[in-house]
């Protein structure tokens, strides 16, 4: 069994191995729920154990950098082969391999957010400029349509409330009238107190 890209492409030939199926992932997960967020991992750990045989990595950071992840396949006795520290490598040394990897992991994670701090502090503006501005736009329209809303059903809340009713009551009333909300949900006092807010009212 084959996870992953190899830096040896014919590693499995050398150490006399049959390589029964390929996986490749692009997905990276942590944590409790790591198999998740990786499909392609969890595939390959239950194709290996219905066929009863290792799945391979070419680095032990490929398979995971998260010590508990690794050390839960190894008390599971779910085999598997690093092929840069090589078939015969001790559980001790993987611990310890793993924990590497799991700080590295962190450092890397560290320094992003060190970066990210210090190009804010420098007063720039961080994401795609082309996504903001589409996030900017749909928002504008979001509001255009919520107060093209508010301008139609106002008149009618005005209406039912000119006969003293509470905004309960007005909620009721438009309820009754079969007239939707703006997503087409029912009314309560909230949302008409939102439309009064919304004309200043």
């Amino acid at each position: 069994m084959e996870y992953g890209r190899f830096t040896t492409c014919d590693w499995h030939e050398a150490e006399d191995l049959e390589l029964i199926a390929e996986f490749q992932e692009v997905e990276t997960g942590k944590g409790a729920d790591a198999l998740n967020k990786r499909p392609q991992l969890a595939a390959a750990l239950s194709d290996a154990e219905r066929n009863d045989c290792a799945v391979v990595v070419a680095k032990l950071d490929r398979l995971s950098r998260d010590v508990a992840f690794i050390s839960a396949l190894m008390a599971k006795r779910t085999p598997f082969i690093v092929a840069e520290l090589g078939a015969d490598v001790s559980p001790f040394m993987l611990h310890i391999y793993a924990a590497v990897a799991e700080q590295e992991r962190a450092m890397i994670s560290q320094r992003t957010k060190d970066s990210l701090a210090a190009v804010k502090a420098r007063g720039v503006k961080l994401g795609n400029p082309q996504i903001r501005k589409a996030q900017e736009a749909a928002a504008e329209r979001r509001t255009a349509i919520a107060d093209g809303f508010a301008s139609n059903v106002l008149p009618i809340i005005r209406e039912i409330q000119a006969t003293g009713t509470s905004m309960r009551k007005t909620a009721a009333a438009l309820n009754a009238r079969g007239i939707p909300t703006a997503r087409g949900g029912t009314w309560a006092a909230t949302q008409i107190s939102d439309i009064l807010k919304r004309d200043g009212v």
